[in-house]
């Protein structure tokens, strides 16, 4: 079975001038904030597109334009890049995208198959033809089967990317949705099989009043039979109004009997856990602590990774350890590992646990660096590791594992090492590599490098950075530095084709940052910059900039900057807090109007990582601090790239349109580009990909590579 959640966080040879590009995009005034917040208003919409069409001809018109965009292309759909499995009904299943192909397919192989150099793929579902029958621009964002079998699935069907999505029943035996089958309207909405004739479904069920939460989730949970309407569904838990969301997930035993349990995240943070009993349809508490992640289920125990001090049975679990829970006698809990001070688990949300029938796999990272932990448990409850030592510098995940079976698949990337596949057997506790993509770009006078800068308050910093191997130190290499900080998520290396065309090998140095707000060093390093604590991220952000200066690798004349949504934030406030560090700033899906981001699209949703402006010294916090509204006449501002998507129904695109208007009032120059599909990963096909990253890229090299602006 397999599950995408959602919810729960992307060269120009004619110099123009400042006042040139502003002065074309002056044509159409900035609508008032009030129009602008209509997403979907008439006078939204024209300002959009007369800034849409403003940047595009500023930058798509440039000579270098068209190669960059046809190479990032390429390298989007290269049939060189890496099937990632999902193992599902005997099987392995993949979900594919390249120009033929543009909406994807999904399509199968045997295991056999798939473990050889020629995988023969069979197309089980066609979403381009669907797209094409429907006049739809469908979007997948998962398949829910019903296991053991997974012969009945539920498709999620999304229209151009938003996170709300119709369910339709699907079936593997003839590859067809069933007639008359289960079917979700669009909403945004969780659901999982509890048997082949019962779904338990959360949603907004229809009725007169919206069953929503403030921040747009459900929260109330149904048992919806097959044949039966929405109306008809029967009651088995409801959070509250006030909650984030509640949602409900399954597992399944060794022998395929499923393990329901509902999720109560009261915020973006803590959480209740519940379990069903099938029979009666009543819930029962699990007693675990309100910050965790990383859920699995093995062999009658409920295995997760802390996310702060928990005292169980009179003993102390210290945050960031994995444990263990026995469902059928909530007072057993076991440690599985309990990392050192520079160590952490992975993201447990994102593959940093997963369990097979034969053991357990953690992916554990000391000082930001990988390595594959594999655990056995005996009869007496103890738990067993051992450590695979993986190449420095990449990251890992566990991308598919099965508890049918003894085999997971594991993939490492890096900065310049494309995606690897490994198989992992967690009954023989080895690993070996399957598959090893081939470079989409050439990386071989590239190098990696692990920095650290102190931070204001005296905090070591890690950085990673990419560069030519016969670099300068002179101060004068263009350089783009992104981050992240934020909601405990970490930033490791990935492998971005885009960056490595149209920045690496065109001179560019890069550089990523591991601040606080993230997960690099547990739980700890995400706490320190929550609420009003958030300038700690944005200083250290600030502290490798300067290392990067006093190291004379580049300089502000140099030296460009980039991020997406929280990342979007964190590039907004360095914006306004030192506007004559950068010479580029590329904000992405941001979140920018943070005096009102509580009310603007999901934005109730995070108020556990922000603070709510509600109260009196978070307000004051981002009074100083939110990017829209410490704007001022008379600075001197870099001219910055701002994109999002019209149709990103999670942070929304307000927050931009907002702070590119405020701009146009003070008469600072911007490039604004806002796709009309895309939802929250601002753009949504191969094409659109492309566009959007050569357009970055010509505005990049306006602005740090052409010596005739320096």
């Amino acid at each position: 079975m397999f599950i995408n959640k959602h919810y729960v966080f992307c060269f120009f040879l004619q110099f123009f001038s400042v006042g040139t590009a502003f002065s074309e995009g002056s044509v159409l005034r900035a609508p008032s904030a009030d129009m602008l917040q209509q997403v979907d208003g008439k006078a939204a919409l024209d300002w959009i597109k007369t800034e849409n069409s403003r940047t595009q001809k500023l930058l798509s018109s440039d000579p270098r334009y068209q190669s960059l965009y046809e190479h990032i292309l390429q390298a989007e759909q290269s049939p060189n890049r890496l099937a990632i499995p999902v193992q599902m009904s005997g099987e392995i299943w993949n979900f594919w995208q390249d120009r033929q192909h543009e909406h994807g397919i999904w399509r199968s192989t045997s295991e056999e198959s798939f473990n050889t150099k020629n995988v023969i793929w069979k197309t089980r579902f066609d979403l381009d033809l669907l797209a094409r029958q429907e006049k739809t621009n469908w979007v997948t964002q998962g398949v829910i089967c019903l296991a053991p079998q997974e012969k009945f699935c539920l498709m999620e069907l999304s229209d151009a990317g938003e996170d709300a999505h119709q369910l339709r029943e699907f079936n593997t035996s003839n590859d067809r949705f069933v007639p008359n089958g289960f079917f979700l309207p669009n909403g945004k909405q969780d659901a999982v099989w509890m048997d082949q004739n019962h779904l338990i479904v959360s949603r907004d069920w229809g009725d007169k009043t919206s069953q929503l939460t403030s921040s747009g989730y459900p929260y109330i949970v149904k048992m919806l039979a097959r044949g039966e309407n929405l109306n008809q569904a029967k009651e088995i838990f409801r959070g509250s109004s006030q909650d984030m969301m509640v949602a409900p997930l399954v597992f399944q035993d060794k022998n395929g009997a499923p393990v329901i349990l509902i999720e109560r995240h009261t915020d973006f943070f803590h959480s209740q856990l519940w379990l069903l009993n099938s029979t009666t349809l009543l819930v029962h508490r699990v007693p675990v602590p309100e910050k965790y992640d990383g859920l699995v289920y093995l062999n009658g125990r409920l295995v997760f990774h802390l996310l702060q001090d928990w005292t169980a049975d009179n003993q102390l679990y210290p945050a960031d350890s994995v444990v263990a829970i026995d469902l059928r006698n909530f007072h057993h809990v076991e440690r599985v590992i309990s990392p050192t001070r520079q160590q952490t688990i992975g993201d447990g949300e994102n593959g940093a646990i997963a369990a097979t029938s034969n053991g357990l796999i953690v992916v554990l990272y000391e000082n930001v660096q990988p390595r594959l932990m594999l655990y056995k448990r005996s009869d007496n409850g103890s738990w067993h590791g051992q450590g695979i030592t993986l190449p420095h510098n990449l990251s890992a995940s566990v991308i598919s594992s099965d508890v049918k079976t003894k085999t997971a698949y594991v993939e490492l990337e890096g900065f310049i090492q494309p995606p690897q596949i490994w198989k992992v057997d967690t009954a023989n506790q080895s690993a070996s590599l399957l598959y090893k993509q081939p470079d989409l770009f050439d990386a071989s006078d590239l190098r990696v490098e692990q920095f650290f800068a102190n931070s204001k308050d005296g905090t070591r910093i890690p950085y990673f950075i990419v560069h030519k191997k016969n670099w300068q130190l002179k101060g004068r290499n263009p350089t783009l530095m992104t981050a992240y900080g934020g909601f405990g998520l970490s930033y490791l290396p990935v492998y971005h084709s885009d960056v490595g065309i149209s920045w690496l090998n065109r001179g560019g140095v890069y550089v990523m940052a591991n601040i606080r707000g993230g997960g690099e060093f547990g739980p700890s390093w995400h706490d320190s910059a929550r609420y009003t604590g958030r300038q700690k991220a944005y200083d250290d952000f600030a502290a490798v900039a300067q290392d990067l200066f006093k190291r004379k690798i580049t300089s502000p004349q140099k030296i460009g900057i980039r991020g997406r949504s929280n990342g979007g934030l964190l590039m907004g406030v360095e914006y306004t807090q030192h506007p004559s560090w950068w010479s580029a700033v590329v904000i992405g899906v941001p979140l920018l109007d943070m005096l009102n981001y509580e009310h603007m699209a999901a934005g109730a949703s995070w108020a556990a990582e922000y603070g709510s402006v509600t109260i009196t010294n978070i307000r004051h916090f981002w009074e100083k601090t939110s990017p829209l509204h410490v704007l001022k006449a008379g600075e001197h501002y870099p001219e910055p790239f701002i994109f999002t998507s019209t149709k990103d129904d999670r942070v929304g695109p307000v927050h931009a349109r907002l702070f590119a208007a405020r701009l146009q009032e003070l008469k600072v120059p911007f490039y604004y580009y806002e796709d009309v599909e895309g939802g929250h990963a601002g753009t949504v096909n191969a094409e659109e990909v492309a566009h959007e990253r050569a357009m970055e890229a010509i505005y990049l090299s306006q602005k740090l590579m052409d010596t005739s602006q320096k």
